[in-house]
């Protein structure tokens, strides 16, 4: 026994679960280590041979350390549901799935009824604890999604066609009838935003505080929510939409239209960034990857299209029609359209998307808007007899930064997170298609230097050219022998110009290269006594 004390843990025999528990460890330092470490016994420098082996047990020690930050700080791992022998996920129905998982996940399995109010929209926080819906009859509410809670609902009494959350749960825009109104948590209205029209369409971009919207006129309109002003106002030029979109990398708007194009925007743009043709039809739902780097839209021809935006390409066309597209945080795009709604995944990583789920509603319902919520493997799906909720192993982050959203976060953690944004607040000229390229240094390519020969061809040709040049006959005593040769001479010095200009500055560049004599140096006055005095010859 002393004897097995004595000898390092590795070589120790011990019990099958702190053996797994090593075994996991070495696995996750194997990760993060920079390959195989270098074979020092080679080595005959001493020296180099002690910096060597000092690198590597800081290389060991990092990743070590990093390994530890995973097992606390991403305790828990995402998984897609895995299908036996012949047996299909897609085929797995919600029932199946509210079996086999714990109670607080099968409480996110819920279907709420209201038929005489809807079709519904919805949207959730950034943190995914709070949704606010809203009905198409005038019901707006905000529910608490950790504990199923009514915070506040209210009707006001005219057409809602879309909601959309702020910076957090405190606010949120509705777009009613005639204009969008802000509300608060507790129902009061605060804004009326009188100079938007009649919205179809809100989204809210996060990181610069704008509130966007496109009204039935096809305007868009972006509005700065913690000033008041507007960052700027634009016609589409496209006719009416109601497929707008924001890409969370970069902060693009991108607007789908009757024609099959899908049009790019930023707000300090008259002018589009990008306009692509998707479809032979109508554009019905478009929708972005987390990355930025990938959007899905659906067409009226009953096509599903994945485009590479760095590319603009199609990497991937799919058959069948969606009203409504979602990504969620791992990448599953969910398609609705009519009672039937449908997941895709990437599960191999590939770019290309299969059949991950599918799940049919009440025949008769018609879905509205679908959305993935943040941090939880849900897709709430609003349609005309109210929402439901469904569960979809794998679509939720697994690991949230408190940073970044924090589900559990108290309202002194909100304070400081709304100071902080508020804070590092961009402005809306860093909207760009490449964002990564703000704050590079831009190259300047240096000017090729002429050789004396092209120089000098050059201006003969420009010569050439200028004593070519037919002059206008004019009227009497105008168009007399002398003043057509004086005429000629000046458009012959005009050709002459630049290129006298360019030998100039070439010389004085010269002349400032050059290094000068001493002699040529002049001494300052407080020195020139100093100075040997030239011998008179």
């Amino acid at each position: 026994m002393e004897e097995e004390l004595g000898k390092p843990v590795a070589e120790r025999i011990l019990p099958p679960t702190e053996q797994e528990v090593l075994n996991e460890e070495d696995v996750k330092i194997k990760k993060y280590l920079r390959g195989e470490g270098a074979n020092l016994e080679v080595l005959k420098d001493k020296k180099l041979k002690g910096q060597l082996s000092v690198i590597e047990d800081l290389y060991g020690k990092s990743a070590k350390a990093a390994a530890k930050v995973e097992k606390w700080l991403m305790p828990s791992e995402g998984g897609y549901l895995e299908a036996e022998g012949l047996e299909k996920t897609w085929r797995i129905r919600q029932e199946t799935i509210s079996h086999e998982v714990d109670i607080l996940s099968r409480r996110n399995q819920h279907d709420i009824i209201l038929p005489a109010l809807g079709p519904y929209s919805l949207d959730y926080t950034l943190n995914g604890r709070y949704m606010a819906i809203a009905g198409r009859k005038g019901h707006l509410a905000l529910v608490d999604m950790k504990d199923l809670n009514l915070i506040k609902e209210f009707q006001v009494k005219e057409t809602v066609r879309d909601v959309v959350f702020l910076h957090n749960e405190l606010f949120f825009a509705a777009a009613q009838k005639k204009y969008p109104y802000i509300y608060n948590r507790d129902g009061t209205e605060l804004h009326c935003l009188k100079e938007h029209g009649s919205v179809l369409r809100l989204q809210f971009l996060k990181n610069h505080f704008l509130l966007a919207s496109i009204n039935k006129f096809g305007q868009l309109h972006y509005q700065d929510v913690t000033t008041g002003s507007m960052a700027g106002v634009f016609r589409t030029g496209l006719g009416r939409t109601d497929v707008m979109q924001v890409n969370p990398f970069n902060g693009v708007i991108a607007t789908g239209h009757s024609g099959g194009s899908v049009v790019m925007w930023k707000p300090t743009s008259s002018s589009p960034l990008v306009k692509m043709l998707c479809h032979q039809g109508p554009v019905s739902a478009l929708a972005f990857h987390p990355n930025g780097h990938l959007m899905a839209t659906s067409g009226c021809e009953r096509k599903i299209k994945l485009w590479d935006l760095r590319k603009f390409e199609v990497l991937q066309t799919l058959p069948g029609h969606a009203k409504t597209l979602d990504f969620s945080q791992k990448g599953l795009l969910a398609c609705g359209t009519g009672s039937h709604v449908q997941i895709l995944g990437d599960l191999a990583g590939s770019q290309n998307y299969t059949r991950y789920m599918s799940h049919s509603m009440v025949k008769g319902y018609q879905i509205g808007k679908i959305l993935f919520r943040p941090y939880e493997d849900v897709l709430g799906i609003g349609h005309s007899m109210g929402w439901s909720s469904i569960l979809i192993p794998g679509s939720g982050e697994p690991n949230f930064d408190t940073w970044v959203a924090n589900p559990f976060e108290t309202s002194k953690q909100r304070r400081e997170k709304e100071v902080r944004s508020l804070l590092d607040k961009l402005p809306p000229e860093t909207i760009a298609l490449n964002p990564s390229k703000i704050g590079t240094v831009m190259a300047v390519k240096k000017k090729e230097k002429k050789t004396k020969k092209e120089r000098e061809a050059e201006e003969e040709s420009a010569i050439d050219a200028a004593k070519n040049i037919t002059m206008k006959k004019k009227t009497k005593g105008r168009n007399k022998p002398t003043k057509r040769e004086k005429k000629k001479r000046e458009i012959i010095d005009k050709s002459k110009k630049p290129f006298l200009q360019e030998q100039i500055k070439e010389e004085e560049e010269l002349s400032r290269k050059r290094p000068r004599s001493s002699e040529e140096v002049e001494l300052p006055k407080s020195l020139q006594r100093f100075a040997r005095k030239k011998t008179a010859t």
